[in-house]
């Protein structure tokens, strides 16, 4: 595999067992999903231990979420940066939650917005430095203005059908640009990069 413009080998451990396999490997459940944020797949590998999603920047490193449910962390659908501002794509990261499943504050923030947007409750947080997490669906237990610490809950797990199971979908802004949770979520391991062709 090949991240998109940056020709770099991304290493993704397979992991052979189920979910339960994985239980304090600080990684990723991934059932089938075909490719990972930023990263070209040829389809659903079965079950594997996300272990590159591809390079932090600074910025990313300076800012560090923990995950909004409780483990286990399937992912059911990846980040996909849309080529453009407005085009489609996956701004987030689909994760397995049960309904009325508690949902917490990924880091410290001020809550932004807690209401509903079209079809589905949403929180934002306002964590600083440029950074604003999303989730959806959550029915809310915080009020807008209200500060809150990282793992305090926020909320439950609505009911939504932007998964073909019950999920939460993560989104995470810098500076209003959608970026991938992967790359400030505390738990998961750095990328492993290897240079194509010549060392």
């Amino acid at each position: 595999m090949k991240i998109h413009g940056l020709g770099l080998l991304v290493v993704v451990m397979l992991v052979a067992g189920a979910a339960g396999s994985l239980g304090g490997a600080g990684g990723v459940l991934v059932p089938g999903v075909g490719g990972v944020a930023g990263v070209s797949g040829d389809g659903g590998v079965g079950v594997g231990l996300v272990s590159a999603i591809g390079p932090p920047g600074e910025a990313a490193s300076a800012f560090r979420a923990e995950w909004p449910v409780a483990e286990p962390h399937v992912l059911l659908r990846a980040f996909a940066a849309p080529p453009t501002a407005f085009a489609a794509g996956h701004r987030g990261i689909d994760i397995a939650a049960d309904p009325d499943e508690q949902v917490v504050a990924p880091a410290a923030g001020v809550v932004t917005y807690a209401a509903v947007v079209v079809d589905r409750p949403v929180v934002s947080i306002d964590h600083g430095n440029g950074f604003v997490s999303s989730l959806e669906p959550v029915t809310a237990v915080v009020s807008l203005g209200q500060t809150v610490v990282a793992g305090q809950p926020i909320g439950s797990v609505a009911v939504w059908s932007h998964c073909a199971v019950s999920c939460i979908h993560y989104g995470v802004r810098l500076d209003g640009q959608y970026v991938s949770p992967m790359l400030v979520l505390a738990s998961v391991p750095r990328a492993v990069l290897l240079p194509i062709g010549g060392g």
